[in-house]
């Protein structure tokens, strides 16, 4: 890393509230005599050790959940007589809405339904998952289905066995599902908006609701200048306030989008998606504001001081001061703005203290 880029990590850091560092950086550099009348500034040590120093680039997100996944009326008109509560999530065969007291369950699938499932069907890839859903959902105890595109006598049976587990009269077990029964989707749903009203009618195609996916995710914006410093597979640290940092990875990037148009103007910004794990204190933080750390680059088994420990040499480059008050050249290596630490290289070693300024 270059003198001058280590330069601006440590000016960031100053102006992001750190004024008595700059003012350690002007007297320590240069010391003055006791009794010159200048004011010292009080100082304390720290450590320096060997460890390691990740280089990361700091954005701002949301945390929230992935995906965007509208739910509308398939099949014939009828009463909007129940619909899963916002926030709730609805699993593989839950019920998503009803109408006319029937409910409509979800299914896992990449092709959504568009036809009624009955013996004599022609082949295609929805009775394929149709079929692959029955056997997850344990409708197929003798492994009697072939998961293929054939709807077959085994696929009618499993039917009837999922429909006799929901709870359906026994006239209603009839093996078949009429289009709008069930809704495919690609996995569990979060229910983020309801649109449909319970009591009032319903038709087809009208939305039912909006729902993400079940997974936890962190979205951000990144200017257009900042992009290619970010790629697909980088470890990141989310930090939410009240709660301890924990790990994601970058998982998609989109492409840039235009300035808004009935909003301040700005720059195009670039969309990024980060999978996370979330710890079990996160409780519902849906939408919460985090700031997230890119890891650029990481190095192992390296001396570190605080940023704050760094003094400016007279000529040029930089120094520290030992608690002895010898001074020390070091060359800055990656600076992390998570630990507020920089690699060194110099006549140090870990064990040692340096000076840094006290608030």
């Amino acid at each position: 890393m270059s003198t001058g880029r280590v330069l601006g990590s440590v000016v960031a850091v100053a102006a992001a509230g750190t004024a008595v560092g700059a003012v350690w950086f002007a007297v320590a550099a240069q010391p003055q005599a006791a009794d010159d009348g200048t004011a010292a500034v009080a100082t304390g040590t720290a450590e320096v050790t060997r460890g390691t120093v990740s280089e990361r680039v700091q954005v701002s997100g949301a945390l929230g959940f992935a995906g965007s996944y509208p739910v509308n009326r398939l099949g014939e008109p009828g009463v909007l007589t129940a619909v899963a509560a916002a926030g709730a999530t609805v699993g593989r065969g839950g019920d998503l809405y009803a109408v006319n007291g029937r409910p409509v369950r979800l299914l896992y699938g990449a092709t959504p339904a568009y036809r009624d499932f009955t013996g004599g069907m022609t082949d295609g890839a929805d009775v394929r998952q149709l079929e692959e859903n029955l056997v997850a959902l344990g409708a197929d105890p003798g492994h009697q289905i072939t998961v293929d595109q054939h709807f077959s006598a085994a696929t009618t049976t499993a039917i009837r066995r999922v429909q006799t587990g929901w709870g359906l009269p026994v006239s209603e077990r009839t093996g078949t599902l009429a289009l709008g029964q069930v809704v495919f989707q690609p996995g569990a749903l979060r229910v983020s908006q309801v649109q449909g009203t319970v009591g009032t009618t319903i038709g087809p195609d009208q939305p039912v609701l909006t729902a993400t996916s079940a997974t936890p995710a962190v979205t951000a914006q990144v200017t257009l200048e900042r992009r290619p410093l970010i790629h697909v597979g980088d470890l990141v640290t989310v930090t939410v306030a009240g709660m301890p940092p924990f790990p994601g990875t970058i998982t998609q990037i989109g492409r840039a989008t235009s300035a808004p148009t009935n909003g301040p103007a700005g720059p195009p910004m670039v969309p990024v998606t980060i999978s996370v794990t979330l710890p079990a204190a996160a409780g519902d933080l849906d939408e919460a504001p985090v700031d997230i750390a890119v890891t650029r680059q990481t190095h192992d088994d390296v001396l570190l001081v605080p940023v704050a420990a760094l003094l400016a040499r007279p000529g040029g480059g930089y120094q520290v001061r030992l608690d002895s008050g010898r001074y020390v050249p070091v060359e800055p290596g990656l600076f992390d703005s998570l630990s507020g630490t920089v690699e060194v290289t110099g006549e140090l070693s870990a064990g040692q203290r340096v000076q840094v300024p006290v608030a």
